[in-house]
């Protein structure tokens, strides 16, 4: 363990690198991909049995835990890590982005934004500065600039002026952070798909200086194709010796895409929220139990997968539980989801540093293009 915030590359194929992020708290191995524990939980999962899947880190939301339980009760209980039994890294994310999908009510200025709680209609006000305060009462080890994130579509003079916000509203999040050893504060690349703007928003963070980079603003709809685009140039413009982190991606091909473009941490809600939904994400593409073809299948979702669901239980079973409601369907599912977006991280890693990753891509394509087993 590092008493600092420190990133080192290991290897690299093509744009893609593997390396490690040492923080105090313990190292995170990239690419990394980060589960979301929203409200200080990954829903139907223990924190140990979320480490037994392969994660060396979590995500945190700043807007939903500064309205409930809220940050100064956290802090006075021994801070997140200790509130929520999860002694390895986290980052927390801005609340802007939630603020922005969640909040019907709001006012954007220069200032920040004010809004109406989807909980109890309460009033708050986040701007750069509050966000860092009730970052630091969290007191998570990866912080997030405050930025605006514009809802799309939008025109392109709507996108570079939210950019150009996000960009002053970046240096006074880097100006309230202040000198936190141990502690990271990155900044959000903004741009909507235009290349001119990403790299004046590229930059606008380079000249104040983070320690880290995130790429913002993607994975809202603008679909896989526009993504990628912006992918093939947004990483290049990042400095190389930080992590680059692409916020709120996704699904194991984005992931693999995500990757080879030269990503370095990403996070999602979809393991966790399909697996509540009866989804499930195998090596052959998606599962979906609550499908009837499964009500009589012994066999497990995957044959190849050493997690509890595979492992102890069959579709059958996995249908049966899910059809009737019973909270076992989700804990086991979400598991399943998990432990495989972290064996496709470690799969990558080790491609990376064999200088395969080019093989691993065309088997993990072609696998999927299988599709799922035949029924029987």
């Amino acid at each position: 363990m590092s008493d600092r915030f420190q990133f080192s590359v290991q290897a690299t194929d093509g744009r893609a690198r593997t390396g490690v992020i040492s923080t105090p708290r313990g190292e995170i191995r990239t690419p990394a991909f980060m589960p979301v524990g929203t409200a200080a939980t990954v829903k139907a999962m223990l924190p140990e049995s979320v480490r037994a899947t392969g994660a060396d880190i979590l995500l945190g939301n700043t807007y939903h835990l500064m309205l409930r339980p809220g940050a100064e009760r956290i802090a006075r209980l021994g801070g997140l890590h200790k509130f929520m039994n999860w002694p390895r890294p986290i980052l927390t994310d801005s609340g802007g982005f939630q603020v922005m999908s969640l909040s019907s009510l709001r006012k954007l200025t220069e200032e920040g934004v004010t809004f109406s709680s989807h909980v109890d209609g309460s009033k708050h006000h986040l701007s750069p500065e509050s966000s860092m305060q009730i970052q630091r009462l969290l007191g998570s080890d990866i912080v997030m600039a405050f930025d605006e994130c514009p809802a799309l579509p939008a025109s392109e003079d709507e996108v570079a002026k939210s950019m150009r916000m996000s960009m002053r509203w970046a240096q006074r999040s880097r100006d309230a952070f202040g000198d936190r050893p141990g502690h990271a504060l990155f900044g959000i690349m903004q741009g909507g798909v235009t290349r001119e703007l990403r790299e004046e928003s590229a930059e606008a963070l380079k000249s104040i200086g983070f320690e880290g980079y995130a790429i913002g603003g993607l994975a809202v709809g603008e679909g896989q194709e526009a993504m990628f685009g912006v992918l093939d140039y947004a990483p290049g413009c990042l400095p190389e010796d930080k992590p680059r982190y692409l916020m709120g991606v996704g699904k194991p091909d984005d992931i693999v895409g995500a990757v080879v473009r030269g990503v370095d941490m990403m996070d999602c809600v979809l393991p966790s929220r399909s697996g509540r939904t009866g989804q499930a994400w195998t090596r052959r593409g998606q599962v979906n139990v609550k499908n009837a073809r499964h009500a009589d299948d012994p066999r497990p979702l995957d044959e190849e997968c050493s997690c509890p669901a595979c492992t102890g239980y069959s579709r059958a079973y996995l249908h049966h539980v899910f059809r009737a409601g019973e909270m076992i369907s989700g804990m086991l599912l979400t598991w399943h989801n998990l432990h495989y977006f972290q064996e496709l991280m470690a799969g990558l890693r080790d491609a990376i540093a064999r200088g395969a990753l080019t093989s691993f891509v065309t088997e993990f394509e072609a696998m999927r293009a299988q599709g799922d087993i035949d029924p029987l």
